[in-house]
């Protein structure tokens, strides 16, 4: 097998690029370890900003999007008894997010490729990278499809496998550098086929812990609450997650709050992580591959939507204008952007999140909770404040290649 660009992950990220990288005739080859059922079965997020959105119309999949998602020209931070509203499209000139799942956006993309009849290859097993390490080099990937060892030939390898695939595994650990916290507790998410409890997101901070109010739709909802990581799924039944979700909404929003059967439920781990550089010769690692933050910014997906807009800028004018050098711009540009998701997620974390029982204890405990309701109070009680959050919540221009 031979093609242009050689996509390791068949995720939104991978089959975004792929979407845009064939509008501009430049062939590719997605291959992915496990079946598309699978990845359609994973509940990820659900808040997309605007230049997430220009990028799926640019690939020409944005119908059902544009139908469908909910834009959203605000959402709500609860706490010490009172709620503001951070007025996005006010306080940054006019912009707003679209919350469309990321179930959605990849089987819309999966749909198209399939229908345009692009190559992807799922179960693909023994996955390999070789050759990547130098500009210079021929890359080709190596693995096995249905007990035969394949072959695949490219100019660029694209890594969009996540945190635990083999594209980031195949740098060398004297070249990258990894910066990585893990918080000491999860988000348990519960999925219903119930009308959301508010018409825009809420972000409760509470004694009892951390809770968000979202939704896919106006029929289904989901809600998050923060737990210790010790805690196991299969201890919380529906009824007990209503019922502990109440506790953490404002009054108001819990008595109107309709409740049904769970769809979906699960615990997810929060990490902040960062590897650098993203770009290894020929190897460029794009979205989860390079980078994780906490959901609290609703960052991930966005950040790898970006890292997707740089590559295909890059891509398009290597193969477009034989322009070769523009290549080296792709990690730089990236981490800029990444870094400010970082911090924004991270600050999101830290202000909404109780950490009390987790990493302080006694007089140092009421010393950290008074600090993030006191810079929670300085953010949300002028306008100047509330435009800091609404700016990084909407998400930073993407930026251009020289």
């Amino acid at each position: 097998m031979k093609t242009k660009v050689a996509i390791i992950g068949a995720g939104p990220s991978g089959l975004l690029l792929g979407q845009l990288l064939a509008k501009q005739g430049i062939d590719n080859v997605i291959i992915e370890r496990v079946t598309g059922e699978y990845i359609l079965g994973r509940i990820r997020a659900g808040v997309l900003e605007q230049g997430m959105v220009n990028l799926l119309r640019e690939a020409g999949v944005s119908e059902r999007m544009d139908k469908e998602g909910e834009v959203h020209d605000g959402f709500e931070l609860a706490f010490n008894n009172k709620r503001v509203r951070i007025a996005l499209d006010e306080l940054t000139g006019g912009d707003t997010v679209m919350v469309y799942g990321q179930t959605e956006v990849t089987r819309d993309l999966m749909e198209a490729r399939a229908k345009a009849g692009y190559t992807t290859v799922y179960e693909a097993s023994d996955v390999k990278l070789h050759d990547v390490k130098s500009d210079t080099d021929t890359p080709y990937v190596t693995f096995e499809k249905n007990g035969e060892q394949v072959r695949l030939d490219c100019d660029y390898i694209a890594g969009c496998d996540g945190f635990h695939g083999v594209s980031r595994k195949t740098i060398p650990d004297d070249v990258k550098t990894e910066f990585e916290r893990v918080y000491p507790f999860g988000w348990l998410g519960l999925l219903s086929d119930t009308k959301p409890a508010h018409d825009e997101l809420i972000y409760c901070k509470t004694d009892r812990g951390f809770a968000l109010a979202s939704m896919r739709s106006q029929t289904r909802s989901r809600y998050y609450l923060q737990v210790p990581l010790t805690d196991k799924v299969e201890n919380w039944s529906d009824e007990a997650f209503w019922e502990e979700l109440k506790k953490r909404l404002p009054d108001d929003v819990a008595s109107k709050m309709q409740t049904g059967p769970s769809i979906e439920k699960s615990i997810a781990p929060l990490r902040s992580f960062v590897c650098e550089p993203m770009q290894y010769g020929n190897l460029f690692l794009v979205g989860d591959a390079a980078h994780i933050v906490p959901p609290t910014g609703a960052k991930g997906l966005n950040l790898a939507a970006s890292d997707v807009a740089t590559l295909y800028k890059i891509m398009t004018r290597v193969y477009k204008e034989n322009d070769k050098d523009c290549i080296n711009q792709y990690s730089e540009i990236c981490l800029r952007r990444v870094w400010n998701g970082e911090r924004f997620s991270w600050w999101m974390t830290n202000m909404m999140h109780d950490f009390d029982d987790v990493s302080v204890s006694g007089a140092d405990a009421i010393t950290f909770d008074r600090f993030m309701s006191s810079e929670l109070n300085f953010y949300t009680d002028n306008e100047e404040g509330r435009k800091v959050v609404a700016m990084q919540y909407v998400g930073l221009p993407y930026e251009d290649l020289k």
